[in-house]
């Protein structure tokens, strides 16, 4: 590619999963992959046990904000990814999709979050091997 790729991760309150997603890929991309949040019914705020688990590893998400899903994200977009929560996406030719299937973090203490936080992790740091690889 010779412009930036860009993901969109979508979770229908884009509080936990899209959101942890998210913050994982812009670390381990340092600039090299714009990353997008969204959702089809945005919650107020993050959730707050998916904040922690990332702050257990020196990552902040506390100041993002849940954000509704737009055909303009999914367009700009080259790979979406929903979070396993059933949420659809306009689809466009030429676009990635992927669904990862996640159990949902919301109402969930930090000890229940940490092994969503993990498989997320594990997740994005495969797809970002294989977006810079292309």
């Amino acid at each position: 590619m010779t412009r930036t790729p860009e993901v969109l991760f979508v979770c229908v309150h884009n509080a936990g999963r899209s959101q942890m997603a998210a913050g994982l890929l812009r670390h381990y991309s340092l600039g090299r992959v714009a990353v997008r949040s969204a959702g089809s019914e945005p919650a107020e705020k993050v959730n707050p046990a998916a904040a922690a688990a990332l702050a257990e590893w020196g990552l902040d998400i506390t100041a993002e904000l849940p954000t509704k899903l737009s055909t303009e994200d999914v367009d700009a977009s080259d790979v979406v990814i929903t979070m396993g929560c059933g949420d659809t996406c306009p689809v466009f030719p030429g676009k990635r999709y992927l669904d990862w299937p996640l159990e949902d973090p919301a109402g969930q203490g930090l000890e229940a979050v940490r092994p969503i936080r993990d498989e997320i992790d594990r997740r994005v740091r495969g797809l970002l091997a294989e977006i810079l690889d292309a």
